[in-house]
């Protein structure tokens, strides 16, 4: 076999291969030799068909099987001899096969960058210094309240943060469209899940009163025959109920699982989920900081098929999370950006890695299943199944890689601490 490659650009190669007509020849006679043992043909007993009909049957079959597994074959001794690391697959081109001649053809692919992992020393990193209060903890008791509030009805005019009952018609130009009209509908004033400027024509009117009031509907609506239109509104109020928030006290907190120990216990356990929120986004914010400054100080030219690949990765995830069927809504440019800075970092990552002898450290690991497993009502089962499926924990273990490895670009780092209020930073 001998192989010569010549670039085509940065990362694309251009392999040419001339495999000798003796090595196909002798590959394509044992296999004819073999099929005459085998096939069925009229007019021959089994075992006994000549090889010369065997080879005039399927002679030109059998030589494509062969060049197309010794094409394979010899790429991949071509590639070990040349030490040539592609990025995805060959395309491969062929001229004029036939028998008793050498086997000559193209692959071309792209190979992997060659990293060599810039210093991290003196990147400039912000760690947000972040302190839980008192008032903190109150505001977060007070949408658990929020979350149960009841609802009264009271014979008074209709404000901000009520619900309230009311029938519809709806028109544009004087004709009714779809989903312009209902009976008895129910919306909670100063929650903006109308268009903009309804909630405040209806703040005001008593039940049993009516309004009459235009509005005009912006041009991206979800509704193409209202878009961009002025819609004319009959309204008629039935009922307006007022909020009632229940008591901070232990019936409150058992609604929320806390089965002893009561506003105190409910207090401790919502500071406790607090902290942990708060330590994970300031992880992420970390890492996300880390990653951004892996891709400033190595910048690297990424191969198209893996951003391809990537690419496909990212459509069919967010098809599965949307449950869309129809492809064509996704196109390609929607998730190129996103796409190549995947690609980017997993080559940036891998060289690190590999420079550095990284591995998951097994009790992070353990670690982080054990993290995992809290929120599950039984977490021994979640535990087992990482223990059970190799493709679950490798992922697992691909996490804890990025954190030890942001870990590590943290001590070169510059790290400033940047006080932040709690509400203001979780916003």
């Amino acid at each position: 076999m001998q192989a010569t490659v010549e670039p085509t650009g940065a990362l694309g190669r251009k392999m040419t291969i001339q495999v000798p007509a003796e090595r196909i020849d002798t590959e394509v006679e044992k296999r004819l030799k073999d099929l005459s043992r085998r096939v069925r043909l009229d007019g021959f007993r089994p075992g006994k068909v000549p090889l010369r009909v065997v080879r005039q049957r399927f002679g030109r079959q059998v030589l494509q099987e062969v060049a197309s597994e010794l094409m394979q074959e010899s790429y991949a001794e071509a590639l070990q001899e040349h030490d040539l690391k592609p990025a995805g697959m060959a395309e491969f081109s062929v001229e004029g096969l036939d028998f008793h001649k050498d086997l000559e053809f193209v692959a071309e692919f792209e190979v992997l960058p060659e990293i060599t992992p810039a210093s991290m020393a003196g990147v400039r990193i912000r760690r947000p210094r972040v302190e839980i209060t008192e008032e903190d903890v109150d505001r977060v008791i007070e949408r658990l309240r929020e979350q149960r509030k009841s609802w009264e009805a009271v014979d008074r005019p209709a404000r901000m943060g009520d619900r309230v009952t009311f029938d519809l018609e709806a028109t544009v130009e004087g004709k009714t469209f779809a989903g312009g009209s209902g009976k008895d509908v129910v919306l909670e004033l100063g929650g903006g899940r109308w268009v903009p400027g309804f909630d405040e024509q209806l703040e005001g009117l008593r039940p049993g009163e009516h309004k009459a009031f235009d509005l005009p509907f912006p041009e991206d609506h979800h509704n193409k025959d209202i878009a961009g239109k002025t819609v004319h509104f009959e309204v008629t109020l039935k009922q307006v109920e007022e909020p009632r928030l229940p008591e901070l006290d232990e019936a409150l907190a058992k609604a929320f699982g806390v089965e002893s120990g009561g506003v105190e216990e409910l207090r401790r356990q919502v500071r406790s989920n607090m902290e942990r929120e708060l330590e994970e986004k300031i992880r992420a914010d970390l890492k996300a900081q880390v990653m951004d400054a892996l891709l400033e100080r190595n910048p690297v030219e990424v191969p198209a098929a893996l951003v391809r690949q990537e690419i496909e990765t990212l459509r069919k995830q967010t098809m599965e999370m949307l449950g869309v069927q129809d492809a064509t809504q996704f196109p390609d440019e929607r998730f190129e950006e996103q796409a190549r800075r995947r690609v980017a970092l997993g080559l940036i990552i891998g060289a690190i890695v590999r420079e550095q002898e990284l591995s998951p450290d097994p009790d992070r690991v353990a670690e982080e299943i054990d993290k995992l497993a809290e929120s599950y009502e039984e977490p021994e089962l979640l535990k087992e199944y990482y223990r059970r499926n190799p493709e679950a924990r490798r992922e697992v273990e691909g996490k804890v890689l990025e954190d030890m490895l942001v870990d590590t670009v943290l001590q070169e780092a510059r790290v400033e601490e940047e006080p932040k209020a709690f509400q203001d930073y979780m916003a």
